[in-house]
């Protein structure tokens, strides 16, 4: 039996909010008749569509980052500012870009959210100045060319962004504008040098992955103007072929979860600038996006070869227990390594793989959408010690047909800091038997507990239009048996066990 011993009153640190970000990028639906839809009847006055807007707003996004993404390595922000808009040819996903959506609306749309901005730059057929530009542009109250343009377009006020990134995947051979490690180090000092004399006080992110000659290359000589090194990660990947991984072989994923996370943690640490520069995971997915010969070196030719197969990345029927129970075990993750990692960005937040599907008449609150509701409404911000014993295994095979042993629970405990409620995440990866986990907490005898799950009959439950098969459901509150008791979780669930304060 797993039996998990939890300390109360041994905080080993505090998560940051912004570990539930999401991301958005102009590709497909995701904007443009997804969250900015004018003209539905659904959507306000400023085109936004509501009923996303609640949705998001209910799980609480902390920080959005935009607009790419590939995207932004050949977008030019002032295209899309000002009453007369210029639409261009986005050279990242081939299609036209109509400008009606940009950093006005971008600002307005976090505003609605109460959420951060997360501005990417372009640096892949940007420049420093660019970069600069747009920051003045943002930030500053009235002084130069551009602060005085934001004015002249309505905001009197500056948008105040603090967070900015520099760049998206320009290590990527796939992304326009991409560097080798020296060369990109340089790019990234010199817009970090002049973005922060536009204002000292935002704080700068740049691509980054987990690979030491890139790292050391830009920690050596951008170091000092960073607060963030950003890295990705999608472990189904499926650019060319939308080969979905079945549940088993996610369940070989989550023995991945961290591998990046320590590595740049250790590069960190040994520059001893662990302690001033945080890492973002800000794009994450267990799912990569299927966007076929169009990042390639073989291009596309008819429409029907590159372009339509995009809308297979909406189908609802896709995003099963298995994209719940895997997003789960990357949160948990996460939040362990919370002291280092300060941000995530889901990716995307509405349409693609996102946790939130739009169409015509109304939403689809997909698996994943859930955990997030759970997480952000019922776990605590501080990070409990814990020691685990009886821990169970079990056998899967991994998409590359490898076998390998993957731990049937994965538990992460919780305090909030402002009630000093005690929560735990507990995920039962195991897809047909019940699991016990056994907690003992004598701080917490005589309080009464809880269980919340996100679950379906099946693995491959999933939620569509007019069909839920993916539900958030509270139990009643129980009182103990003792200091030390059992609770029964159902297979392939995403759980949390939330005490009375």
């Amino acid at each position: 039996m797993h039996r998990i011993t939890v300390r109360p009153a041994c905080v080993r640190f505090t998560r940051d909010i912004k570990l539930y970000g999401h991301f958005i990028e102009h590709f497909h639906r995701q904007i443009y008749g997804g969250i900015y839809d004018p003209g539905n009847p659904l959507s306000d006055a400023d085109g936004f569509r509501e009923d996303v807007l609640s949705a998001m707003r209910q799980i609480h996004v902390p920080v959005l980052r935009w607009p790419g993404g590939c995207f932004v390595s050949a977008y030019h922000w002032q295209k899309a500012v000002g009453p007369t808009r210029t639409p261009f040819f986005d050279k990242a996903w081939r299609v036209e870009d109509p400008a009606t959506f940009g950093t006005h609306e971008y600002i307005k749309l976090c505003r609605k959210l109460g959420c951060e901005p997360y501005i990417c730059t372009n640096a892949g057929t940007g420049t420093a100045e660019e970069m600069s530009d747009w920051l003045e542009y943002c930030n500053l109250e009235s002084e130069g060319e551009f602060a005085r343009m934001r004015i002249q377009n309505g905001a009197r006020e500056p948008f105040g962004v603090r967070y900015w990134s520099i760049g998206n995947e320009n290590y990527g051979a796939w992304e326009i504008g991409a560097k080798e490690a020296g060369e990109w180090s340089r790019l990234v000092t010199e817009s970090a040098k002049m973005m922060r004399r536009v204002d000292p006080s935002i704080e700068l992110s740049a691509a980054a992955l987990a690979d030491v000659e890139w790292n050391v290359a830009l920690l050596r000589r951008a170091g000092p103007y960073l607060r963030w090194i950003s890295i990705h990660k999608y472990w189904n990947l499926m650019a060319e072929e939308n080969d979905f991984a079945d549940y088993g072989q996610v369940l070989a994923y989550t023995n991945d979860l961290e591998t990046d996370i320590m590595r740049v943690r250790g590069l960190l640490t040994a520059f001893g600038l662990e302690k001033r520069i945080r890492i973002a995971c800000d794009e994450w997915n267990l799912r990569g996006w299927h966007h076929p010969r169009v990042l390639s070196v073989e291009q596309g030719i008819a429409k029907e070869e590159y372009l339509s197969p995009r809308d297979l990345n909406d189908r609802n029927e896709d995003y099963t227990m298995a994209d719940a129970v895997f997003s789960a075990c990357y949160l948990n993750a996460i939040n362990r390594n919370a002291d280092i990692v300060g941000m995530a960005c889901f990716a995307p937040a509405v349409n693609t793989r996102g946790c939130i599907f739009t169409w015509q008449d109304g939403i689809v609150l997909r698996s994943t959408y859930h955990v997030f509701d759970l997480y952000t409404n019922h776990l605590g911000d501080e990070i409990l010690d814990t020691w685990e014993t009886g821990a169970e295994s079990m056998d899967v095979t991994g998409k590359d047909g490898h076998r390998e042993q993957v731990g049937t629970l994965d538990v992460l405990a919780t305090r909030d800091s402002r009630d000093g409620h005690v929560a735990l995440a507990a995920v039962n990866k195991h897809p047909c038997e019940m699991q016990t986990l056994e907690i003992c907490m004598d701080s917490m005898s005589g309080k009464a507990y809880r269980v919340l799950t996100v679950n379906g009959d099946s693995v491959d439950a999933f939620n569509d239009i007019n069909h839920t098969g993916v539900m958030l459901t509270e139990g009643a509150w129980t009182m103990p048996d003792g200091p030390a008791f059992a609770v029964q979780l159902a297979p392939h669930s995403v759980n949390v066990i939330e005490f009375e304060t």
